[in-house]
This record gives C-alpha cells, structure tokens and sequence, in this order.
C-alpha cells in the first residue's frame, strides 16, 4: 500500500533529515514508525501525504506517485498531524461536513459514519458546538472522526495518541485493528512504545534521518522489549 524508495530529504543549511530511507507498509498492516525527536520521522510523514518536497527517491501509494499523481494518493489516504489545525469558527458538524465534500462522502454513508465514530469517540453532543470551545482532546477526537470519513486505504498518523484521554485511546486501538480487518494500512508515530509494541505488525526506528532497523515487532524486538531495543539502538548505533 505504502512504498518508499531511496527517500531523501535535506534543508537549507545543508541537515540530512532524511537519508536514504527504504520502507513498505502493506494493505492490512499497522506500520510504528520510531524514532526520537528530530530523528526524520515528521519530514518523511510530510512527505508521504505530500506536504513536503523531498530531494531523492520515490514515495508510492497504491502504486500512485506522491509527486506524479498526487490526487489520485490523497483521495485514498487520510493524515492527522501531532497538532491538528482545524477551522475554530465552524462547529464540529460542519468541520466534518466540510470534509465529507472534499472527499465526496455521499450523505447517507456520511451521517452513517459520523454517528457510529462520533458515538465511539463519545463526541456526539459536541458536534453543534463551535471547534473553538473544544478542548485539545476533543479537537483530537474530531480530527480522528474526520480522518476516518472516507475510509481510507492509507491511514497516517503522527503521535496519535497525545492528548487522548484513556478510554479514547483504548477506542483508536480499536478501530485501527478494524480498517486493518478491512484492509486498510497504517503507518504512524509514536513516543509510547508500549503501544507500538503491542499494536504494530512491524516496526522500523529511525536515526538521524536513516532507517537503523525495520521488520516484524517480534524480530525486532526478540526475547527484549521495543524500549529496551530502541535506547541500546539510539545510544550504541
């Protein structure tokens, strides 16, 4: 579903934030992409969802190119930055309505998934209040919801998790395994290694803009745990 090739990205000033980085994350796949602060994890997510030119190499979805048919690879694929920017002066069912247009939602499907992910992320009652008054979590809760509208085949995500509460947190897990049950694939980042442990089908951790490490969490991680694999990879590599 996802396949990246030789990627490359440098900035001005000459930072390699990305180097040569080669991965694929099949349909039915959840993908943890690791790696500390600075590491190139958000370069290579921008760059994936087209938000980012990159220098060298090839990003595919679906067999798309990110940089030939962009359209084709953002009509399939949903993304949800660490701080999402949502539009304050809309309430959240018209946020959602917005997007429902932009990706063609027909109304019945919309209503449909908007009720079953509203009720899941127990935002319902919120929906005809405006997005200003929504709490971090909540307007992580709405850009789930949103993301989730056209049921993508590719479903990025970066740092999910902060700002969820527990019992939403719980329920993400949930639906990922479904659209994965579906299909679908994920690829995501993530500081909580004991959620990437336990929810990836593989892994690949990331340093200094190069891929140090990528396969099934069983392999990589072994008889150890993934923190334990991670700090001996990011202090000894």
């Amino acid at each position: 579903m996802l396949k990246i090739t030789h990627l490359s990205k440098t900035y001005k000033g000459g930072k390699k934030a990305v180097d040569d980085l080669t991965l694929t994350v099949e349909s039915g796949e959840i993908f943890g992409f690791i790696g500390h602060n600075g590491a190139g994890k958000t370069t290579t997510i921008k760059s994936v969802v087209g938000i980012l030119d990159f220098d060298r190499g090839s990003i595919e979805i679906d067999g798309h190119s990110v940089k030939d048919d962009p359209m084709a690879c953002k009509s399939i694929t949903a993304y949800i930055p660490d701080n999402p920017d949502l539009y304050d002066h809309l309430t959240g069912i018209q946020y959602l309505g917005f997007v429902g247009d932009v990706f063609g939602v027909e109304g019945q499907l919309r209503r449909q998934r908007i009720a079953q992910y509203g009720d899941a992320f127990e935002l319902t009652a919120n929906l005809g209040d405006p997005v200003s008054s929504y709490s971090h979590g909540m307007k992580q809760k709405l850009a789930l919801i949103s993301a989730l509208l056209h049921a993508p085949k590719l479903l990025v995500l970066d740092e999910p998790f902060v700002g969820l509460d527990p019992k939403a947190s719980h329920t993400l897990k949930q639906i990922m395994a479904e659209l994965c049950a579906q299909g679908s694939a994920i690829f995501f980042s993530t500081h909580v290694l004991e959620v990437a442990e336990k929810l990836c089908d593989r892994i690949g951790i990331i340093k200094e803009g190069r891929l140090v490490v990528s396969g099934p969490t069983h392999e990589v991680i072994g008889q150890s745990s993934l923190e334990d694999v991670f700090l001996e990879l990011i202090d000894h590599e």
